[in-house]
């Protein structure tokens, strides 16, 4: 029983004696020890075999047992003094806790202590300052009282003055001290209850009602509304009584520049009545030249007489725009019939710049009080399209061509007077734009005459692709008509010339451009190997001479400017009408007209070409290619149409030298048109020997070669021909070489050849299946068991993009082809 309680106890101390790995390991740090009874996987086993390895170490047996007794005495000891160390511990700690609480509560009395000295501290202060508080306000109320009767003696005093003054006209002695009197006086508005105060703020009130009206009496008398005589002059009273009416009410002031602007332009409206012979708009000039005068004799006799703030002369100026406004309006309603368009334009210019004069003299202040709102100038454009102003030199020719001088915008980048008298003009500018609906209809006559008469252009590439001369005159014309338009209106005028610059542009294309484009004729006839061979280089003759071709392409390249100039047109338009109105202006039906023109003129290159080609097409299709013995070199129809390319497209590439792109779209066209044509002429070509498959697959690929040198063929700078045109090229031929291939192959066995046809051309059509069979000169015998076979042998086509790439993919490369070409040629060589 004693046994296995002992062993129920070792059971139970080595389950509480278990440690964690971590902690464990910090053991071994903190206190490392090569014992083996320190090791956390101690085994007594083996450490017993260790202390007795054999039998003969049991004879010491007993001293081991004697130092493992010491060992545990000595750990007992240890563990006795370590748990007696801890109680000693614990009750040190109580200890120095009470101590700290006792520490605690002594410095909690000695803070309620403090405390309550400085609250006793407060109040002795407060009681000692309170007397000192009484002081302060009681000086503080004797200093304002001080104040205020220092301000009543002055009130008094001042009203005193001010009546007096009044009386005397002393109106410089006067406006300082009214002004002193007000601002004293706003120091008693809280004191208006008491009743001396509110008698002295009215004596106040008539004084300055008194000296309004004594002001106003004053320059009655020395301005009267009636009579054309003038005193002699400005006085200092008057000088000085205005210096009183800026302190006074506003309507003051404003009476008496309203009487003085009256009276000043009383003779004004006198001289220049509706009436009279110099009111009429061919004598717009004198207008301005009297209140420039009056302008003048204002500021030499009455211009220190009123205040620089009140801008009088500009006052003065402004009131005679709104009065001539007026007037001009009232007496070309009157006789509108006799509005001409010369006169009217020159009453605007002489306007307009009589409005930029004041720009430059005045700053437009004064205008914010009557009803002609500022205007702000169009922002600057960064469009190159054309400039606002003339040029000394474009006036220069107008005034030799007898045409007026257009208005010329102030330089001033903002003009706050633009419009103040031409706005008048606006409701009669119908006059205007009939006259420039007329004037572009008799240009665009000029036009069509002067083209007649002077012929297409000259050929050569100095001359010819030019831009017509005429596109040039007609822009110009439109820069002459928009800017005047824009300094006239902004707003429904701009929009009715907008809508006839779009009239004559459809009419400058259809009657210029496109009137003028050489016709088409009749294809010619056939031309049979015979006469191809017997016939010299150069001696055939194209459908459209070389002068036809230079006006081809001067015409395409007009109607290239004139697509980019429209635009340029629309974008400048639109910066010149007002905001509301920019979406009414659209000139895109104009430029797809222009675009119509650049197309039209490439496919009549490209059809004068083609046409050429087309005898020679047609002369290899009648050739007996079953007869051909012997490959040599290439064919005379190859020579044909290589003459014929390196005879026209040095010229065009030369006339179209501004519009490249053009050029290339002339190429790729071309291309497009002349390879699927030659490869319906390559199946007509039938039966075909081995010997002629070879001749024409060595003439495909002379073609091939001439056709990927077309962009720079006969020009002595070599460019490389753009990728989307070679692409074109490679894939259009690489057709018609596979077709020759397939057509050299043997036919038998049948599903060789029809499983090589399916590779080469990856054409599932049985109608090129046909062809082909055509070509080589098979019976139709063998032709329906080798088209059901083909029908059998034709691959299921995938649906989705997955098939097209498929099918894509069995077309050889380009690279593939050259290497297939050029060991051709090397056969034909060891033939010959």
């Amino acid at each position: 029983m004693m046994e296995e309680e002992e062993l129920e106890f070792v059971e139970e101390l080595e389950a509480v004696l278990q440690l964690t790995p971590d902690v464990q390991l910090a053991i071994e740090q903190v206190f490392p020890s090569q014992d083996p009874l320190d090791r956390a996987d101690f085994n007594a086993v083996e450490y017993i075999n260790t202390l007795f390895p054999t039998e003969q170490s049991l004879a010491n047996i007993d001293e081991v047992v004697n130092k493992i007794r010491l060992k545990i005495g000595r750990l007992d000891d240890n563990i006795r003094t370590v748990v007696r160390g801890q109680t000693n511990v614990g009750q040190d700690g109580r200890q120095a806790l009470e101590e700290a609480q006792k520490a605690i509560q002594q410095l909690f009395g000695k803070i309620k202590d403090i405390k309550d000295k400085a609250e006793k501290s407060e109040q002795m202060v407060k009681e000692i300052t309170r007397d000192i508080k009484q002081l302060d306000h009681a000086k503080r109320h004797l200093t304002t009282s001080i104040t205020t009767l220092n301000h009543l003696h002055m009130l008094a005093g001042g009203v005193d003055s001010l009546e007096a003054m009044t009386r005397r006209r002393q109106y410089g002695e006067v406006a300082n001290l009214l002004q002193g009197v007000m601002n004293v006086l706003e120091h008693f508005h809280k004191y208006m209850g008491i009743p001396q105060i509110r008698q002295l703020s009215e004596r106040v009130k008539a004084a300055q009602t008194e000296l309004g009206q004594q002001i106003l009496a004053d320059f009655e008398e020395a301005f009267p509304s009636q009579g054309t005589k003038r005193p002699g002059g400005p006085s200092n009273v008057l000088r000085d009584a205005c210096l009183v009416a800026n302190i006074l009410d506003p309507r003051i002031k404003q009476e008496i520049i309203k009487k003085f602007i009256k009276q000043h332009l009383s003779e004004y409206l006198v001289l220049f009545q509706e009436n009279q012979d110099v009111a009429w708009l061919d004598k717009i000039d004198r207008r301005y030249a009297w209140i420039k005068r009056q302008l003048v004799d204002y500021e030499e006799k009455y211009g220190r007489m009123f205040p620089r703030e009140w801008y009088m002369a500009e006052r003065i100026a402004v009131e005679f725009c709104h009065i001539t406004r007026t007037e001009l309006a009232k007496i070309m309603r009157t006789r509108a019939k006799e509005i001409e368009v010369k006169l009217l334009l020159f009453a605007i210019q002489r306007t307009t710049n009589f409005e930029g004069f004041l720009a430059k003299r005045f700053s437009g202040c004064t205008l914010t009080d009557g009803t002609l709102k500022k205007l702000e100038s169009p922002p600057a454009s960064t469009n190159p399209f054309l400039e606002d102003e003339p040029t000394p030199e474009m006036e220069d020719l107008a005034m030799e061509k007898g045409e007026l001088e257009q208005p010329r915008k102030p330089k001033a980048p903002d003009n706050p007077f633009h419009g103040i008298v031409s706005k008048c003009f606006e409701p009669h500018l119908y006059v205007y734009i009939e006259s420039q609906d007329k004037n572009l209809g008799e240009l665009i006559d000029r036009f069509v005459a002067d083209f007649k008469a002077q012929g297409p252009p000259k050929p050569g590439p100095e001359e010819g692709g030019a831009v017509l001369p005429s596109c040039a005159d007609l822009f110009v014309y439109y820069k002459k008509c928009m800017v005047q338009c824009s300094q006239l209106s902004t707003g429904e005028p701009m929009i009715a010339l907008t809508t006839i610059f779009q009239k004559y542009l459809r009419e400058y294309a259809w009657k210029i451009l496109s009137g003028n484009l050489p016709k088409t004729t009749s294809s010619s006839g056939g031309l049979t190997i015979s006469s191809l061979l017997k016939e010299k280089e150069g001696s055939e003759v194209a459908k459209f001479t070389v002068e036809e071709l230079c006006l081809i392409c001067s015409i395409l390249s007009t109607a290239e400017y004139c697509l980019a100039t429209t635009q340029q047109l629309e974008e400048k338009l639109k910066e010149k009408v007002d905001v509301s109105l920019t979406e009414r202006i659209n000139l895109t039906g104009e430029m797809d007209t222009f675009s119509t023109v650049i197309s039209s003129s490439i496919q009549l290159l490209v059809q004068d070409l083609d046409g050429a080609c087309d005898p020679a097409l047609t002369a290899m299709s009648k050739m007996q290619w079953q007869n051909v013995e012997h490959v040599g070199d290439q064919s005379p129809y190859v020579t044909s149409v290589i003459l014929h390319i390196k005879q026209n497209v040095p010229i065009i590439r030369d006339n179209l030298a501004s519009t490249r792109k053009y050029f290339t779209q002339f190429c790729i066209k071309f291309a497009n048109s002349f390879i699927p044509k030659f490869i319906t002429h390559l199946f007509k070509c039938k039966p075909i020997s081995m010997v002629g498959a070879e001749q024409l697959l060595l003439d495909t690929h002379s073609l091939k070669m001439v056709l990927l040198d077309l962009p720079s063929i006969g020009s002595q700078v070599v460019r490389k021909a753009p990728a989307s045109y070679t692409k074109i090229v490679v894939k259009g031929m690489t057709r018609a070489e596979m077709i020759l291939k397939v057509v050299m192959a043997p036919h038998e066995p049948l599903v060789v050849f029809v499983d090589n046809y399916i590779k080469l051309l990856t054409d599932c059509n049985t109608e090129t299946f046909q062809k082909i069979l055509d070509m080589k000169g098979l019976k139709r015998s063998e032709q329906s068991s080798m088209l059901e076979l083909f029908r059998q042998r034709l691959p299921t086509p995938p649906s989705g993009p997955e098939g097209s790439s498929s099918l894509s993919l069995l077309t050889p490369t380009p690279e593939q082809e050259s290497s297939r070409i050029r060991k051709l040629e090397k056969l034909i060589k060891k033939r010959l």
